[in-house]
């Protein structure tokens, strides 16, 4: 037998160009709050903080959309961060004992932060005899020198040394060491127990020689620097913990372990002072825990403020999370729900100005970010532009809504102002504002929807650098829960003393976990939304400018269809309030489906011009008449196997016994299948792929000769009838002829019910259909062969195009659909893509991902790729993401891959199951529970900061010889790793190509045709912790499968470490 191998060509050189003009892989920006902070510091001169975190990330954020980021190479803790003012440098210490040195510096027109300096302090004695400095212990404590090129360490031995902040070198013959202190004490103060470490050092506004060293045993030390000499000593015995010089110099204030401050007169002409001049005990006289920080600052119109965190009653409140801020006869107790990392106040440090005034507060806890203003009265929250907390209550799934129009956004940024309304006396706004952002205006606005599990959805700004909060809706306020009596039993237990007052958005506990939403859907031109959740509620909600107090519609969906042999075991549902129920403004329910069995919603989509919904859970499916407020169909999925999907995700009587009887049997099954199948039917099922290929691939194409071998899936899997997917289209289903709507879903047992609905059609000029019942009738069953789970499914056009959105095409805003040409089908399982023709359903076209990949899909979405060099040229592609963490990117409809890269981290279950997909080429995924990354496929649409800082210190050229090097910015085209420059343009500015992508914009051509994800009516949406989105699957993957090529986990490892060598050097 004569056996032909067709030759592989080359690559075409001119495809090859066009990958590059149209993709690109970057990861651009963190979106929310930075995990796990531990160090912050404020420039009062550039108006700029920075936040380091416990994996050694540096972040600085000035004005909204001014951002700069970077990582220490030893990822060590950042214990302390110091801006030296006005200069745009930032020091840090690591709780490994290291100093760096940070230099925000211009480069074409815009800015970014590198990392100049690093020195690691010797921790053990020299013995080269050149040098004659002492064992140099952990640092405690940094003071920047007001002369501003020299940093005082204070250390656990109770030495302070001095740092050449040129070169970050240590300056001999100016270390003070314990013993010359020791010279001026009393007899029976220097007998006594040692000094301990150095625990704060403090500098003097106006005399820049003085510096003010607190030790640990509780005395207090006035060193001169330029006499060299002890000029005054306060004698304390109780244990320290902070210091703060008043700004005149005239006032210290100390505060202490006990829970008490105490106020030392600084301009006494004795040099010992005995006593403070007075002692407080706020919260006493009971113990108190220690007050960590304390600060002092006077205002002209009289009355200075104390702020200090800390010293709370031990036994009674010993547990709280507190700053108090006290002026005059005010106290007032900040109660939060994190602990409390540091804070400072935004005021005065003109050497010319009298008084501090301070204007606001910032607090840095362990979970948000929380400014107060000083200057109104009540001391109210300032509203936060960015870093608000995403996790506020954890976060259960997102979706991404692109080209919102601009009516729907000021309703909503209206409806958001109305939750929130500030005080008509507050002047102040966010007090963080240095830098300019350089990045243009996008011309289309995004939106993020999370929902959470306390049952909330929040709406964000996510078409620029800053995730701004738009809107917060509350679907709690429907159901009948404890959270009610909870409040007031609190409120009622709490007594007057002390002033507690809640502070902040985050509160990690949710009242019932049956309110935790699992899907939503928005459609943007009517202003609806579905809201799913965890106890089969499905929510429909309209938009509305105005508070009302209105009743809501409920019904209720059976979808096991009075099938016997089942018992719901898991929660039981919700139960809703009765009678009207008052509303703000914002989007207010208008319908009530709830589904039995109550079982976690696990897929739903939205069709605004039909007036339907659907949705899908572990036991089948339903549609939802939302305009009359009736059943349509309801579909049960259930394998008479199914026993686990009736245990709902809350139960906990799952049986490892059986869990593993399944297992063994699955194995034995597929053996036993192995050793039974024919030699002809091998032989026949390869020539049909053989010829599918052919029809599939040009001739001259080589096609991968070797294949995985895929197990094919057991029909009495458990969870075998979740729904994974649905999806609304208007195709032809029944025949080549007439068109009209239809439903399709996939479940997870490779199976795909399509539905032809007749839906009475609109009189003309009239968006409101008649008042008709819906009818729906089984058109298709497909049953893959493989039995994978299928991940989504959509209809192309004749052109190959996807169908747009709901009154895209009737509202003119999108290109229509050809209908003339024979429509397709592409079906997306977890193993392959296939493109079947409608009406027959036959198979056209097909990519095993799988096999010649050994991945697995787990998100899907359709995109539009806008070119870089050619404004009018768009290509829409399939985008997917793998349980390796990997993207792929194919076109349609002929599934040929263009581009892979390496996204997220295999092990990083959550972020994978947490991705999201943009209509434009971006994409979003949870890094740690407080935030999301950016990521763009689109070498046309990015998301990145662009930003200035009006630096007016000179730097100096010579350092330029220490400088580290930059840690580049990993892009990779066409799969290849590489460091690339932002382009920009000859004067500086961002190039026009890389300005357009501040946003998600509406291209040209391909653009217009609106592609809409596959997962439902929205760009993108994902569920955290639904069966159908963390499976069994996950988890194996995480640990490992045998079956999987040793050679190919080898690769994946090699291609992760490249990677992380790129990016970290």
């Amino acid at each position: 037998m004569m056996k032909f191998r067709f030759r592989r060509q080359g690559a075409d050189p001119q495809r090859e160009k066009l990958k590059q003009e149209l993709f690109a892989f970057h990861k651009t920006v963190e979106h929310g709050f930075p995990n796990q902070p531990s160090a912050l510091a404020f420039d009062p001169e550039l108006r700029i903080m920075a936040i380091g975190t416990r994996s050694g990330a540096v972040r600085i954020y000035g004005a909204p959309g001014v951002e700069f980021t970077g990582l220490h190479h030893n990822a060590a803790t950042v214990a302390q961060m110091h801006f030296l003012p006005g200069q745009g440098r930032l020091l840090t210490l690591l709780d490994d004992n290291s100093l760096h040195l940070w230099e925000i510096v211009p480069h074409n027109g815009c800015a970014h932060l590198e990392e100049m300096l690093s020195f690691q302090l010797p921790s053990r004695p020299v013995f080269d005899g050149a040098s004659t400095l002492p064992s140099l212990s952990r640092v405690t404590v940094v003071l920047l020198v007001a002369d501003g090129n020299r940093a005082a360490l204070g250390t656990e031995g109770g030495s302070v040394f001095f740092l050449n902040m040129d070169t970050l070198t240590l300056l001999e013959g100016q270390t003070l060491a314990p013993d010359e202190v020791l010279r001026s004490l009393p007899d029976d103060y220097r007998c006594g127990k040692a000094l301990g470490p150095v625990e704060s050092l403090q500098g003097h506004l106006q005399d820049p020689s003085k510096i003010l060293i607190g030790y640990s045993r509780g005395l207090l030390v006035i060193w001169s620097q330029t006499a060299h000499c002890v000029e005054r000593v306060f004698l304390g015995n109780q244990q320290l913990e902070s210091l703060c010089w008043e700004r005149s110099g005239s006032t210290v204030v100390s505060s202490h372990s006990d829970g008490s401050y105490a106020i030392w007169p600084a301009d006494s002409g004795s040099s010992l002072v005995l006593q403070p001049t007075a002692a407080t005990m706020p919260y006493g006289p009971f113990p108190c825990k220690a007050i960590n920080k304390i600060l002092w600052r006077n205002c002209e119109s009289g009355g200075h403020f104390i702020i200090f965190s800390g010293g709370m009653p031990r036994a009674s409140y010993g547990d709280r999370h507190c700053v108090s801020v006290l002026q005059a006869e005010t106290l007032v107790t900040l109660d939060f729900t994190s602990r409390v990392i540091d804070f400072f106040t935004v005021h005065s440090t003109l050497l010319e100005d009298e008084f501090d005034d301070p204007q606001a507060l910032a607090v840095l806890l362990e979970e948000e970010l929380v400014v107060l203003d000083l200057q109104t009265p009540g001391w109210p929250a300032v509203p936060a532009p960015y870093l608000a907390p995403l996790h506020s209550s954890a976060i259960t799934c997102s979706a991404h809504v692109a080209n919102v129009p601009a009516k729907l956004w000021a309703r909503l940024v209206s409806s958001g102002e109305q939750q929130s309304p500030q005080p008509t006396s507050s002047t102040s706004s966010w007090p963080i504002t240095g830098g300019q952002n350089l990045a243009q205006e996008p011309s289309q606005r995004g939106l993020l929807l999370t929902g959470h599990e306390d049952g909330t959805v929040r709406f964000w700004d996510a078409s620029g650098v800053a995730l701004r909060p738009l809107y917060k809706l509350s679907t709690a306020a429907l159901f009948q829960t404890d959270c009610e009596h909870a409040d007031s039993l609190a409120q009622a237990a709490e007594d007057d003393w002390p002033p507690f007052r809640k502070v902040g958005c985050f509160d990690p506990y949710s009242d019932d976990p049956r309110l935790g939403v699992q899907k939503v859907a928005l459609c943007k031109y009517t202003a609806r939304m579905v809201v799913a959740g965890t106890a089969g509620q499905v929510l429909v909600l309209e938009l509305s400018d105005v508070p009302a107090e209105q009743a809501v519609s409920v019904a209720s969906m059976d979808l096991l269809q009075d099938r016997e042999g089942f018992t719901w075991k898991g929660h039981d549902q919700l139960s809703p309030s009765t009678g009207p129920l008052p509303w703000p403004a914002g989007f207010q329910p208008q319908v009530l489906v709830q589904c039995l069995p109550p079982a976690a919603i696990t897929a739903v989509t939205l069709h605004t011009e039909w007036g339907l919904v659907a949705f899908g859970t572990s036991h089948g499916f339903g549609v939802f008449d939302y305009q009359r407020k009736s059943p349509v169909l309801a579909r049960c999925t259930l394998h008479p196997n199914d026993s686990l999907a009736m245990e709902g995700p809350l139960s906990r009587v799952k049986s490892l016994k059986k869990s593993l009887r399944q297992s063994f049997r699955r194995i034995r099954k597929s053996r036993v299948s192995g050793k039974k199948r024919a030699v002809n039917a091998s032989s026949k099922l390869q020539e049909a792929n053989a010829q599918l290929a052919e029809q599939a691939y040009p001739h001259d194409v080589e096609v991968t000769p070797v294949q995985r071998r895929i197990e094919p899936r057991s029909a009495d899997d458990s969870l075998s009838g979740v729904v994974r997917c649905l999806y609304f289209a208007d195709t032809f289903l029944r025949d080549a002829v007439h068109h009209g709507p239809t439903l399709w879903a996939g479940t997870n047992s490779g199976s795909v019910f399509a539905y032809a609905l007749e839906v009475p059609a609109a009189a003309t000029g009239s968006e409101k259909r008649p008042e008709q019942a819906v009818e729906a009738v089984l058109g298709k069953e497909v049953q893959l062969m493989h039995r994978a789970p299928v991940v989504a499914v959509t209809v192309l056009d004749g052109r190959g195009r996807p169908l747009p959105e709901p009154y895209e095409a009737s509202r003119d805003l999108a290109q229509a659909p050809d209908m003339q040409g024979g429509h397709a089908v592409l079906i997306a399982s977890e193993e392959q893509f296939k493109v079947f023709t409608l009406p027959k359903v036959s198979a056209k076209t097909k990519f095993k991902l799988t096999a010649h990949e050994g991945c697995r899909v787990r998100k899907v979405a359709l995109a539009t790729f806008a070119s870089v060099a050619c404004e009018d040229y768009a290509e829409t592609c399939l985008a997917c993401l793998t349980n390796l963490g990997d993207v792929h990117v194919f076109s349609v409809p002929g599934l040929r891959p263009q581009v892979h890269y390496s996204c997220i981290r295999k092990e990083d279950i959550s972020g994978i199951a947490s991705c999201v997909f943009t209509r434009h080429g971006q994409g979003f995924y949870l890094i740690s529970p407080s935030e999301f990354e950016r990521f763009s496929l689109s070498a046309r649409n990015i998301t990145e900061p662009l930003c200035s800082l009006d630096i007016r210190w000179p730097r100096d050229t010579t350092c330029d010889s220490y400088r580290l090097q930059e840690s580049p910015k990993l892009s990779q085209a066409n799969g290849t790793p590489g460091i690339i420059l932002a382009p920009r343009s000859c004067d500086g500015s961002p190039s026009p190509a890389r300005s357009k992508g501040a946003g998600d914009t509406l291209e040209p051509s391909e653009a217009t045709l609106s592609p809409i994800s596959m997962d439902s009516a929205t760009s993108a949406d994902t569920t955290l912790d639904t069966t159908g989105d963390v499976t069994m699957e996950d988890v194996r993957d995480f640990l490992g499968s045998s079956e999987e090529p040793q050679k190919n986990l080898r690769n994946v490892a090699q291609d992760e470490a490249h990677a992380c060598t790129i990016l970290i050097r």
